[in-house]
């Protein structure tokens, strides 16, 4: 099974939307799985995993009804307040959602570069693996020190680093952040998303080459059973279509065995989300 694991619905609001700025005009709309899904299909991907772009428990009701209409959709990665007191009672009421596999939180946009380590964001990713949901690290580079701290207390629970960590590929710069990946590597339960590259690159003037260095290290690092293609769509728009972002991956990984391609493709992302 092919899978993309890491896309996005949403219904515009430039107010709650602010990050998707005039720069990002193209992603300046609605998009739906009606969008996605002849996507999926001309690219012969059998599903998806819908990510989280809003911090709201309306973003996770929205992506769950959106998945309860749409086959194509295998699985939801939603918003809980991890900090709440009353996450437990948050996350048991969520358990009745069976296509709801994990949770995130734009860590990324915080101000607190130790937020990772926050007693009760810790507690909430506590409640997480006693119930059985995945939790994806959305971090820049910056933040994979703290993240290392972070993956060593919780050696049980499934994680992923969403778009590689977001390395700096258009600066060419792979100093503030192979070290530390390699590092995040050596934890059996973290995994890596090959996604959100084109978003991170030169948008007008990128070529494929200028991801290799990047891959080569995920691969190296993580193997090709912990990796997993996703597209990012619709942010990938900025920078290419949908085929183009997949071309990257696919044709990176083309002298792979049939088998590793098999894993990237979709069977880690079947066993990583329990799809």
């Amino acid at each position: 099974m092919r899978i993309d694991s890491h896309q996005h619905f949403w219904k515009y609001d430039p107010i709650r939307d602010a990050w998707i700025t005039d720069e990002m005009k193209v992603i300046q709309r609605d998009f739906l799985p009606v969008d996605l899904e002849p996507l999926l299909n001309e690219n012969a991907i059998d599903g998806c995993v819908a990510v989280q772009a809003d911090q709201s428990e309306q973003e996770t009701e929205f992506l769950l009804e959106l998945a309860n209409q749409h086959d194509f959709i295998k699985g939801i990665v939603g918003w809980v307040d991890l900090c709440a007191e009353n996450i437990s009672e948050r996350l048991d009421y969520f358990s009745q959602f069976k296509k709801l596999k994990g949770f995130r939180h734009i860590v990324q946009g915080e101000p607190d570069n130790q937020f990772l380590l926050r007693k009760d964001f810790c507690r909430g990713i506590k409640a997480l693996q006693e119930r059985g949901y995945s939790y994806d690290i959305l971090i820049y580079p910056k933040q994979l020190e703290v993240a290392i701290e972070f993956v060593k207390l919780f050696p049980d629970q499934p994680f992923v680093i969403d778009h590689l960590a977001k390395p700096s590929i258009r600066e060419g710069r792979l100093d503030n952040w192979a070290s530390p990946i390699k590092a995040l590597a050596q934890f059996d339960n973290v995994y890596c998303k090959l996604s959100g590259m084109v978003t991170e690159a030169d948008w007008k003037n990128w070529k494929p080459e200028h991801f290799a260095p990047y891959l080569d290290l995920a691969l190296e690092s993580f193997g090709s059973q912990r990796v997993m293609y996703g597209s990012d769509w619709p942010v990938c728009l900025v920078a290419a279509s949908y085929k183009q972002q997949l071309d990257i991956v696919e044709q990176y990984i083309a002298a792979l065995s049939s088998s590793e391609q098999s894993a990237i493709m979709g069977e880690n992302a079947v066993r990583f989300y329990n799809l």
